[in-house]
């Protein structure tokens, strides 16, 4: 009969042969005595944040912390992720103010972070009025051969104190300060694709016919970016093109830098595929900062397509990333 020190050591055998068999298993597991790298999530209730947030948390080479704004956002994550009450923090970023712990800054469930993923974004909601008006041409605009609805014609709006400005700006310079005073040395920041665009229609929401209101939110992601790059943190900051509200597809991921991936005709990328670039950050970026613009595009029937690491190592190996004196001219940053 083998012994247990026998299957010990069998399963050890077996376990190292599978790592040297596949190089992306010996990535998601920990061998014995390997430390998981704690990572914060910060929006880890929003779409694209959750599934960074649910993506970490399974995999055992890192431990997650989600920062949420309420104490509703904790709840719908726990439900929805399975995490342990105590994987989550209530915090509001635009003031990154915490209750006291003892006399500790922070809850201490933030201390030894490696990293932070930056998932926080302003947040428009569609106003119902335009909607009804728009189903009122559609029967109009068919006689008259155009399109039924100009999606043009919604109009959209932020909740008071939910501004670009105070959400992507000011919430994510205190989230970059916050990182640096828990000794944070990489901060992954998901941003937007089209900044270079002054007449981007995601500027123009949140502002009225004259062009006044809280709007630019591109603008505003902009700033947050320089600031980050002025940080001396090291960084990787992701462009995607518009979001679909998907887990990662079956897409081949396309990196560029500065806009060029808005001439595609397709400029689309799913939620699920940024999360996954998002994460390759955290372990493919060889010491280096980084700030690219990425899409899906379909792969050819028949062909294998890359992972979001290998896309982005890849990438890396170019040496590429995006010019930051493009763009629209930025105000002096505090």
């Amino acid at each position: 009969m083998a012994t247990a020190q026998g299957l010990r050591c069998c399963c050890i055998a077996a376990v190292l042969l599978s790592c040297a068999l596949s190089p992306s298993l010996a990535l998601s597991m920990n061998m014995p005595g390997q430390v998981s790298t704690k990572i914060v999530v910060t929006g880890a209730a929003g779409r694209t944040g959750s599934l960074v947030f649910s993506k970490l948390i399974a995999d055992p080479r890192f431990d997650a912390v989600g920062l949420v704004r309420s104490e509703t956002s904790a709840k719908k994550l726990i439900s929805k992720t399975k995490c342990e009450l105590n994987e989550v923090v209530v915090c509001d970023v635009t003031n990154m103010e915490f209750g006291g712990e003892d006399d500790h800054p922070w809850p201490r469930i933030l201390d030894g972070a490696e990293a932070m993923v930056i998932c926080t974004s302003a947040v428009p909601q569609i106003s119902k009025s335009s909607v009804i008006k728009a189903m009122l041409k559609a029967p109009i605009n068919v006689l008259s051969g155009e399109k039924a609805i100009n999606f043009r014609d919604f109009k959209f709006k932020f909740k008071p104190g939910q501004y670009p400005e105070r959400v992507d700006y000011v919430g994510q310079t205190k989230q970059i300060d916050f990182a640096k005073k828990l000794g944070i040395k990489h901060v992954v920041l998901i941003s937007s694709m089209g900044v270079l665009d002054p007449d981007n229609f995601l500027n123009s929401i949140g502002k009225d016919k004259n062009g006044d209101g809280h709007g630019d939110i591109l603008v505003w992601k902009r700033r947050a970016e320089k600031y980050l790059c002025l940080s001396g943190l090291r960084y990787s900051i992701i462009h995607p093109g518009g979001l679909m509200d998907t887990d990662e597809s079956k897409m081949k991921l396309v990196l560029d830098v500065d806009d060029n991936l808005m001439r595609r005709e397709k400029k689309s990328i799913a939620r699920g595929d940024v999360a996954e670039l998002a994460i390759a950050s955290l372990t493919a970026d060889d010491g280096r900062s980084v700030s690219f613009d990425c899409v899906g595009e379909e792969a050819e029937e028949g062909a294998a397509v890359p992972s979001a690491d290998d896309t982005l190592r890849e990438f890396l190996l170019s040496g590429r990333t995006a010019d930051y004196t493009l763009g629209p001219s930025l105000p002096s940053l505090p």
